[in-house]
C-alpha cells in the first residue's frame, strides 16, 4: 500500500555507548513515517480528548499550570484521575488553581511545587525534592516577545526560560521518567518556529540586534528539536517526546505584544488550546511515537517556506543534525 499523503523520512540517531550523551551519531539509514492523524481537530476540547481515559496510578507534572492553557491540561490530566503536580511560579496561584481543579474533576490528588525556569537553582531544587517516576512532563511554561534581557550567566531570556530551563528540567527528571515507564514529554512550540531556525552562531543575540518576536520564535525551534534529540537519546528507556502548536489563545502570553492580534475566527479558548497537549499525553495513538510535531490534534506536515508562519512545521525544526548540535551546545550551557 502507498502510505499515506504527508508521510516524511527521518534519519535515526543511534547511541554508541549507554548513559554517553556525547557519543550520538547520525546515520545515513532512512525510514518513512507515517503522518499520525487523529479524529480531533481545531475545536477539539482536552476534555474531549482525554475522556475515557484513565491515568489512575500515573503522576504527571505541568510547567506553567497557573494560568492560560497550563490550567486546562491540568485539568484534563486531572480529570483523568493522574496525580498531577503543578509546576508554578506563584505557588498562591497555583493552590487558587488546584482547588478549581479539585471541584471540576473531584480529584484531590493534585500538588502545587514552586518552579521558576530561569533559575538554575529553582530548576535543581525541584527535581531534587521529586520522589518517585513521573509518567508524564508537560513543558508548557512561557514567555513571548520579551523587551531584551538576559540571565546572569548571559542567556537571551526567551531562550532561557522556553528552552533552557526545560531543558535541565527533564535531564534532572529523567530517572523518574525512565522508572515511569512508557513515558511521555510534551513540549509546547508555537507556529512561530516558521520565522527561524535556531540561529547556532548566535543564539543569545550578542552580534545581531536583538528582536523580540525572532527570539522567541528561535526558541520555539528549540522545543521542537529537543524533542527530537531527547526521543533518540531516551526512546530506549521507554522515553518519547512530541512537540506542538496549540493554536492562537487569548492569554498572559501576549501581554508583550499588544494582546491578541489573530483573527477571531482563527482564534482558540484555552480548552481547545489545551487539546493538542493532552493528546500528546494520553493518546494510545502515540504510544512508543516521538520526535514529531502537532497542530490541532494531528501530526502537522513539513513545508517549504514560511507560509506567513501560521501552518505546517518547519523541515529545520525536525532536522536529527541540528538536534544533536541544540542538545549539545545546551549541555555546555548548562556545563555539563
Amino acid at each position: 500500500m502507498d502510505p499515506p499523503s504527508g508521510t516524511r523520512t527521518n534519519v535515526r540517531i543511534h547511541r554508541e555507548a549507554p548513559g554517553d550523551e556525547s557519543s550520538f551519531h547520525t546515520r545515513t539509514t532512512e525510514r518513512t513515517l507515517t503522518r499520525i492523524t487523529t479524529p480531533f481537530g481545531f475545536h477539539s476540547t482536552a476534555a474531549e480528548v482525554a475522556e475515557g481515559t484513565n491515568l489512575a496510578g500515573k503522576r504527571a507534572i505541568v510547567t506553567g499550570a497557573a494560568s492560560g492553557i497550563g490550567v486546562e491540561t491540568a485539568r484534563a490530566l486531572a480529570g483523568t484521575g493522574a496525580e498531577v503536580t503543578l509546576a508554578v511560579r506563584d505557588t498562591a496561584a497555583g493552590a487558587r488553581v488546584a482547588a478549581d481543579i479539585a471541584t471540576t474533576t473531584g480529584n484531590r490528588n493534585l500538588r502545587i511545587a514552586p518552579l521558576d525556569l530561569a533559575s538554575r537553582a529553582s530548576v535543581a531544587a525541584f527535581a531534587a525534592e521529586w520522589r518517585g517516576p513521573l509518567h508524564v512532563l508537560v513543558n508548557n511554561a512561557g514567555v513571548m516577545a520579551l523587551p531584551e534581557q538576559h540571565t546572569a550567566e548571559g542567556w537571551e531570556m526567551q531562550f532561557a526560560i522556553n528552552h533552557l530551563g526545560h531543558f535541565a528540567l527533564a535531564l534532572a527528571l529523567h530517572p523518574a521518567l525512565a522508572a515511569g515507564g512508557a513515558a511521555r514529554i510534551v513540549s509546547v512550540s508555537s507556529s512561530a518556529h516558521l520565522r527561524s531556525p535556531v540561529v547556532f552562531d548566535d543564539i543569545h543575540f550578542a552580534f545581531r540586534k536583538y528582536e523580540p518576536v525572532a527570539a522567541y520564535a528561535q526558541s520555539k525551534t528549540a522545543n521542537v528539536l529537543f524533542a527530537v534529540a531527547a526521543t533518540a537519546r531516551w526512546a530506549d528507556d521507554g522515553i518519547t517526546a512530541n512537540a506542538l502548536m496549540p493554536g492562537a489563545i487569548a492569554t498572559n502570553l501576549q501581554r508583550h505584544t499588544g494582546g491578541m492580534k489573530t483573527a477571531v475566527e482563527l482564534r482558540k479558548t484555552p480548552e481547545e488550546g489545551a487539546a493538542t497537549s493532552v493528546l500528546l499525553a494520553t493518546s494510545p495513538l502515540l504510544e512508543g511515537i516521538g520526535g514529531r510535531y502537532f497542530a490541532d490534534c494531528n501530526e502537522a506536515i513539513p513545508v517549504s517556506n514560511g507560509n506567513g508562519g501560521m501552518d505546517g512545521v518547519a523541515p529545520y525544526a525536525l532536522d536529527p543534525a541540528n538536534a544533536d548540535r541544540l542538545w549539545d551546545a545546551s549541555l555546555r550551557m548548562l556545563g555539563g
